[in-house]
């Protein structure tokens, strides 16, 4: 039994940071773990605009701890005021690395999302012609579509029209919780990708009833059957370079999660990459790790791999059952319980 795992330095392909308080209190544990990561724009209000994004990099360096090195890569978010100058103005600044498209009131802070991708044609072109990737939060919003079926809907309604409009357009269909979506990232063009959140290798939707309602286990898109986990599994352990990590690590409130209504999201940034090791071992897969945490990315994103590394050692600990902090408590993924894994 392995009792140490070192690879290059993963980096998280997306990531919500927050701002303010909880921007400080959860970068330190994406900065432990990661040397870079996509940064969701879903900001109130949205990060919009190359002047919007280069001040919240600003905030997101200010926040950083002294004597820890991340490299916060930043995105837009795609709404129906985007124009193409404000495209080329993203790919010329050297700091924002792509395009967020969120189905309006898809999921946090998505009110201002696109409702028709057919109107942002200029703005897609543009992408495809000056190559800045598009990230999908992958979700019909359709009042009829059942919400365990709407990312297999929007795979094929969506994702697949638009792949064949922009067949040069790198696509990446985020945090992918299907067998259907695995599967046409598998078939699709070396253009288009997808990344996979721990959680989603981990559990399946079940652990939102298990003993009662879990609301730390309602994540956007909601947690799906065991033959979906494992697919994602295969898909994550297979080698594929057309799949990588992104944690989607979603950190509310504890008040905010345990309400009438309820917000969306699993915080995992405090034990990403541990996580992630306890589902690559479950699938006798851990030699595969590095290639999907620490090398797939980079290669789509055409940014070099880490140089430098990191060591897990078989160490189990147990999460803490809440971080506290300004602005309530923050409960993470498996408080109260033990991981096998801990980094050095």
């Amino acid at each position: 039994m392995t009792a140490t795992l070192t690879l290059r330095r993963p980096d998280d392909w997306h990531v919500h940071l927050r701002d303010g308080a909880m921007l400080a209190r959860v970068l330190p544990d994406t900065a432990r773990r990661f040397a870079r990561a996509i940064v969701m724009p879903n900001l109130s209000p949205p990060v919009a605009t190359v002047a919007d994004a280069a001040a919240y990099r600003a905030r997101i360096l200010a926040a950083l701890p002294e004597g820890m090195r991340f490299e916060p890569l930043m995105t837009l978010y795609l709404t129906a005021a985007t124009t193409p100058e404000e495209i080329v103005r993203a790919k010329e600044s050297g700091f924002v690395h792509a395009v967020k498209f969120y189905p309006a009131h898809a999921t946090t802070n998505a009110q201002h999302g696109v409702s028709d991708l057919r109107q942002c044609a200029a703005v897609l072109e543009a992408m495809q012609r000056v190559d800045l990737p598009l990230l999908m939060h992958g979700e019909v919003t359709d009042p009829d579509v059942d919400v365990f079926d709407r990312e297999a809907v929007f795979v094929e309604r969506h994702l697949a029209p638009l792949v064949r409009a922009f067949p040069a357009l790198r696509v990446v269909l985020e945090h992918i919780t299907t067998q259907a979506a695995a599967e046409f990232v598998a078939a699709a063009p070396a253009n288009v990708a997808a990344t996979i959140t721990a959680h989603h290798l981990l559990l399946n939707r079940n652990a939102i009833f298990q003993g009662g309602l879990r609301p730390h286990h309602y994540c956007l898109p909601v947690l799906k059957r065991e033959r979906h986990r494992q697919a994602l599994l295969a898909a994550a352990t297979g080698g594929d370079p057309k799949f990588f990590l992104g944690t989607d690590s979603a950190p509310h409130p504890r008040h905010a999660k345990e309400s009438a209504c309820g917000c969306a999201g699993l915080y995992t940034a405090h034990a990403a990459i541990e996580l992630y090791a306890e589902a690559f071992e479950a699938a006798g897969a851990l030699d595969r790790l590095e290639g999907f945490a620490s090398l797939h990315g980079p290669a789509f994103y055409r940014l070099p791999p880490n140089a430098e590394t990191i060591t897990l050692e078989r160490a189990p600990w147990t999460v803490p059952a809440q971080y506290e902090g300004e602005g309530g408590a923050l409960v993470p993924m498996r408080a109260g319980g033990e991981i096998a894994w801990r980094l050095r």
